[in-house]
């Protein structure tokens, strides 16, 4: 894999494109605590027919993490930036839990720039404030190793471990070379949040898509933020957790190339 990085917002971001320069363009946007290698399946498949760009946010993977307290709305400049340095005005755009919130945040600042918008295990409002607040001071003082086993077995379905003893411990490692400062300023960003009351602006095509195992944004939660969106889908991938990238690429894979085709 070439390395590649931006220099955006301030922060140097790292990315990686796979797909003809000439195809349309799709961004994937990884979750909380993982970077661009979740999407690997994913992009193998869709690159096929569209230009993927898939990208570490800051404080993720090999991206800076800058000073934080950070917004949504910073990730989304960054994004913003990282697009103008590949020149890519108009774009397709799928983010994964706070990279679905992410996506929300752009179509809404620039709906215009969005050509269609996949919404993968992710919700207008995650948690709650009590909930993240715990979770940042448990990182802070006592590092990511503190809360990884019960991270990991949020982002997967029942007997993954199991099946997949030696990928866990990939994932798990993955998780724990997070940067915690990092983790924790996500953390604050998500918790601040809250897309409930601005949905209904979004007159764009959207597909929601949710792990039916998935007990960090529940399929009840993304019916719920379906119901807010006009023109919204939602599918459920059977056997899988929070992260359907990793559990059932194809498939996932699948449901976004048929709605991305749709006429």
């Amino acid at each position: 894999m070439t390395l590649l990085a931006a220099r955006t917002n301030g922060v140097t971001l790292h990315y990686h494109l796979s797909g003809s320069a000439d195809a349309p363009p799709l961004v994937l946007i990884n979750s909380l605590g993982t970077d661009l290698r979740i999407w690997e399946g994913v992009a193998n498949e869709l690159a096929r027919t569209f230009r993927v760009i898939r990208y570490d946010k800051r404080g993720h993977g090999l991206s800076e993490t800058p000073v934080s307290p950070w917004s949504i709305a910073d990730f989304v400049d960054d994004l913003a930036g990282l697009l103008g340095h590949l020149r890519i005005d108009r774009v397709s755009v799928c983010g994964l839990s706070v990279g679905g919130m992410i996506a929300q945040e752009l179509a809404l600042r620039d709906p215009g720039r969005i050509d269609r918008l996949i919404l993968c295990d992710t919700a207008h409002r995650i948690g709650t404030d009590a909930m993240w607040n715990e979770r940042i001071e448990t990182v802070r003082n006592s590092g990511l190793a503190s809360i990884a086993d019960t991270v990991l077995e949020r982002w997967f379905a029942p007997g993954y471990q199991d099946r997949e003893a030696a990928l866990w411990d990939l994932w798990r490692r993955m998780l724990l070379q997070t940067p915690a400062e990092g983790y924790a300023a996500t953390c604050g960003a998500i918790r601040d949040a809250d897309y409930t009351s601005r949905l209904a602006e979004l007159a764009l095509p959207v597909r929601c898509i949710c792990g039916e195992e998935d007990r960090a944004t529940p399929p009840e939660l993304m019916e719920e933020m379906a119901s807010l969106l006009p023109h919204a889908t939602l599918n459920l991938i059977r056997g899988a957790g929070h992260l359907p990238c990793i559990e059932h690429p194809d498939e996932l894979a699948a449901l976004i190339y048929e709605f991305l085709q749709e006429d």
